[in-house]
């Protein structure tokens, strides 16, 4: 199944027009889908690889990383939280492993359901 049939279902709207946006001011969509992927920011990524002319395995490496990127940051996040209120943040500690899962499902080629 092709990228754009297992995701495209995941974008939103207000990612869908923000994207179009900032391609109509000349803005690569590789190149943007590289920058939000490092950034741990996937619902950008998915909508600038929607539009980027890459292989399709390559496009879900990008989105994986992304997924991946967030999870060390949450798991970051989550650490500084303890230390700094002295208890545990499990929440952010369940976000990550989702985060990880859902990169793990993407490399495996597997669609996904709604964003949550």
């Amino acid at each position: 199944m092709s990228f754009a049939a297992q995701y495209q279902s995941l974008v939103k709207d207000v990612f869908t027009d923000l994207v179009q946006s900032d391609l109509a001011k000349g803005a690569q969509a590789e190149a943007q889908a590289r920058h939000f992927a490092q950034r741990g920011k996937p619902d950008f990524v998915v909508a600038y690889l929607l539009h980027a002319d890459l292989p399709d395995e390559e496009k879900r490496e990008l989105l994986a990383g992304a997924y991946e990127h967030r999870a060390t940051r949450t798991r970051e996040r989550a650490r500084e939280f303890s230390q700094k209120f002295h208890r545990d943040f499990p929440e952010l500690l369940t976000e990550a492993v989702h985060d990880q899962s859902t990169a793990d499902l993407i490399r495996a080629g597997k669609a996904l359901h709604e964003a949550r």
